[in-house]
């Protein structure tokens, strides 16, 4: 949707931390008015990693690149530094899992991701957060048939419909 599409500046895949199930976050800052069609482009994306479309090597090379390469870089802080060990504590990494993360990741392959997104991307099950102008894009969003559309306040409460 940022490349092809240009109704994004970007969009994010991303599993956030934690030691038990690890929720998957896809997330895309879209034009109001493309807010609908984003959402089907994500899931073309989505069921498409699962078999049709699946991963290149290209692609897979890059995000390797991307993991690998900028790993120096997080630790230009003591904080950061910190927070690495934070995490090899709280996940119960092994104490090597940084200096071999890098080939670790460079051995991946295109099956191994394939095999993840499997195990992970469950497109039918998503929960859709969508926060914009409801006038214009309530309307798009029952079109696509997610589900009940429940409206939150500025607090996360639940608000009373219109």
């Amino acid at each position: 949707i940022r490349e092809d599409k240009h109704w994004s500046y970007g969009a994010q895949t991303l599993f956030w931390d934690a030691s038990g199930q690890r929720p998957f976050i896809a997330f895309a800052p879209v034009q109001t008015d493309k807010t609908k069609e984003s959402i089907q482009e994500i899931q073309k994306e989505l069921r498409g990693i699962l078999g049709e479309i699946p991963i290149t090597d290209d692609e897979l090379g890059a995000a390797k690149n991307a993991l690998a390469l900028t790993l120096p870089g997080q630790w230009e802080t003591m904080s950061a530094v910190g927070g690495s060990l934070q995490q090899l504590v709280t996940y119960g990494l092994p104490d090597d899992y940084f200096s071999t993360y890098g080939a670790n990741v460079g051995a991946l392959g295109v099956a191994d991701v394939a095999r993840a997104a499997k195990a992970a991307v469950r497109p039918e099950g998503l929960v859709w957060v969508v926060v914009g102008d409801r006038q214009k894009i309530e309307a798009g969003l029952k079109e696509l048939g997610l589900g009940e559309v429940r409206l939150l306040d500025a607090d996360g409460k639940p608000k009373a419909a219109r």
